[in-house]
């Protein structure tokens, strides 16, 4: 039942799954070029079936600590759109009769259309900012504090919810931590982590003594977000705010870049 369950979690739609079975079988029968055949049709039936056994997943949650929760990924080995697409082809263009060969294509468009759902009405979809495809607040913020120098790195702070996206926008600036301390399902220790993210109100005192040891030049901060003390007072340089968050400096580390023999210039 396990099993059953992580193919339909899979699937989502059952539709989905009835498609690509009926596509593999097609191909099975139909499909002359053999390698065509046990690629496109043998080989989804195979795996499907072989991901319904109870002793794939025992063997697949031996050799993994977290194989549990991966297990869902044995299906990644169907190319399952290539098949339906494949296959839904093969059958049109393999009728003689052009109006048969409309009819079919209204068709598989229809099974396209019931077996999905329109993703820009998803909740998770939102009007792209810009080329980035990512909060602008994230360019903003990194191109204040890039150097101009593009052969140099700098160490910022930046909230959680901007992580991801500022591996994505610049490779150049550097972090603290990433996704192992984003992901729930990892639990590593961070000390800024858990001086800037863990606290209702974030202790300035503990978040510098942080960031320093991990040689953060910047700490960006949402504007909405509680310190105990200003920043400003501990030491730290307001260089700039931009959108929702604040951008500080701190003369410590800068000192300590000098000293490396590297002098940050920002644009």
């Amino acid at each position: 039942m396990e099993c059953w369950v992580s193919l339909k979690l899979f699937f989502g739609n059952p539709l989905l799954a009835i498609v690509l079975l009926a596509s593999a079988i097609y191909l099975i029968i139909c499909e002359k070029d053999l390698k065509k055949k046990i690629i496109l049709g043998i080989l989804p039936v195979v795996v499907m079936a072989g991901f319904l056994l109870p002793i794939t997943k025992i063997v697949y949650v031996a050799a993994l600590d977290d194989g549990s929760d991966t297990y869902y990924r044995l299906l990644w080995l169907v190319p399952m759109y290539v098949v339906i697409g494949y296959a839904a082809c093969k059958l049109i263009f393999s009728l003689k009769n052009v109006l048969w060969q409309r009819i079919a294509l209204v068709a598989a468009l229809v099974v396209v259309m019931l077996s999905g759902s329109l993703v820009y009405v998803n909740q998770y979809m939102s009007v792209a900012e810009n080329l980035y495809h990512i909060p602008q607040d994230v360019i903003d913020v990194c191109d204040v504090i890039t150097p101009k120098d593009r052969s140099q790195r700098v160490r910022a702070l930046f909230p959680s919810e901007l992580v991801h996206f500022v591996r994505q926008y610049d490779t150049n600036i550097l972090m603290p931590y990433g996704r192992e301390m984003i992901a729930s399902q990892w639990d590593y220790y961070n000390a800024v982590y858990d001086a800037y993210e863990k606290p209702e109100i974030i202790n300035a005192e503990e978040l510098l003594e942080a960031t320093r040891q991990a040689k953060c030049l910047y700490i960006v901060v949402r504007t909405d977000r509680k310190v105990d003390v200003n920043l400003v007072t501990m030491g730290l340089k307001l260089v700039d705010t931009v959108g929702d968050y604040r951008i500080y400096s701190d003369p410590e580390i800068l000192e300590w870049y000098e000293e490396q023999g590297f002098h940050i210039t920002t644009s």
